[in-house]
């Protein structure tokens, strides 16, 4: 049977479908790891890898063993991390993944804390959008991941953490303001700004709001999308139109800008899950848990740590 090494190898090359690369990263020469990999397809009788493609692509049975190996290589890592956590340490890497609509407002108010709780912790956090990060999270290059949920995606466990409802940012004036609270009819896509396509929560406020995007627009003559809250939030401020932001949000804003510009939804107010997520086959449980405690211990009060019946989880598209 192949070796845990080069189990490491054929995985290595299955992440990157470049033998060059793959080398690399695992500090060795392309010859060895390429010689390494061919005895492992000898002794399993299967060829893994489609050499003739360019890139190198796997071959369908090449798929089931990548899946098997990383199985493997996952269960190996956790027999020493259960050695560690007897012993109740709290030390080494720590890989996590984050939405930039969450990652601005949530991670200032955790990693301090943290690192104070677990010092020996390397914590490495990664801006990533939905798909990339469950794709990491399913391929083990991520230990966890804070995203909106509820997935449902396999393998993996959602543990949420908190519930933010959406709060509408009108340009100062506009007719949104002089409502005392909106419901979705009251919504339209002529002045709204929004996230770029592939953020998930652009999609919760398109369907929410049942917005057409081929005939939404921002401006007369400017059409803008942006990766990023805080852009859009500017852009309304000293300009026109509305957008929709998380109740987070909120806490870096002064008593005049909410004043100004905040307008608050009917009951059931739509709302996110925000949740740490993880492979099912997690092991570090005890860095989760202090992560957990951290964000937990200094969210504002008025993020909802638990569902009621005055907001509206909306579903991930």
């Amino acid at each position: 049977m192949p070796s845990i090494t080069q189990l490491e190898y054929i995985v290595a090359v299955a992440d990157h479908l470049h033998f060059a690369k793959a080398a690399k990263r695992c500090h060795i020469s392309q010859p060895t790891l390429s010689q390494q990999i061919c005895k492992a397809e000898e002794e399993l009788e299967i060829k893994i890898f489609d050499r003739d493609k360019k890139p190198v692509l796997l071959t369908q049975q090449g798929s089931m063993i990548v899946d098997q190996a990383r199985t493997i290589l996952r269960e190996h890592k956790k027999l020493s991390e259960i050695s560690r956590q007897s012993l109740g340490q709290l030390d080494g890497p720590f890989k996590i993944g984050i939405i930039p609509t969450v990652s601005s407002m949530l991670v200032p108010y955790f990693v301090e804390d943290f690192a104070k709780r677990c010092p020996k912790v390397d914590l490495f956090i990664d801006e990533m959008n939905t798909e990339s990060l469950v794709r990491n999270l399913q391929q083990d290059k991520l230990d966890a991941a804070i995203l909106a949920t509820p997935m449902g995606a396999e393998g993996l466990h959602e543990d949420p953490l908190y519930y933010e409802t959406f709060k509408i940012y009108a340009s100062s004036g506009h007719p949104l303001t002089k409502k005392k609270s909106c419901a979705r009819q009251d919504l339209s896509g002529n002045d709204l700004w929004l996230l770029r396509d592939g953020h998930c929560f652009r999609d919760q406020i398109t369907k929410y709001c049942s917005i057409k995007i081929a005939h939404a627009s921002q401006s007369r003559s400017i059409h803008f999308q942006s990766g990023n809250l805080e852009t859009l939030q500017r852009l309304v401020a000293r300009g026109h139109g509305y957008t929709l932001i998380p109740s987070l949000m909120l806490s870096t804003m002064g008593k005049d800008e909410i004043k100004n510009h905040i307008v608050h939804f009917v009951n059931p107010e739509p709302a996110r899950e925000i949740s740490l997520v993880t492979h099912r086959n997690q092991w570090k449980n005890n860095i989760l848990e202090e992560i957990r405690r951290s964000i937990l211990s200094h969210l504002p009060a008025s993020v909802q740590r638990s569902k009621n019946k005055s907001f509206e989880v909306l579903d991930i598209c």
